[in-house]
């Protein structure tokens, strides 16, 4: 998947990510161009995952 399918889809399953990781802010969700990387390095801090296990997740959702 490439970022900018990971984008479509993050739109889709933002709240999904928010509501399983309780730590996971409206902040650390958005998404802007050129951003994606630095969205996905603030969703390791939160979750402890990879950006490989991140971009998995969001595939599977």
């Amino acid at each position: 998947m490439n970022n900018d399918q990971l984008e479509g889809k993050w739109n889709q399953v933002k709240g999904q990510f928010k509501q399983k990781y309780g730590d996971v802010t409206d902040d650390d969700t958005t998404y802007s161009e050129g951003k994606f990387d630095e969205m996905l390095g603030r969703l390791q801090e939160k979750t402890g995952k990879t950006k490989e296990e991140l971009k998995k997740e969001i595939d599977r959702m």
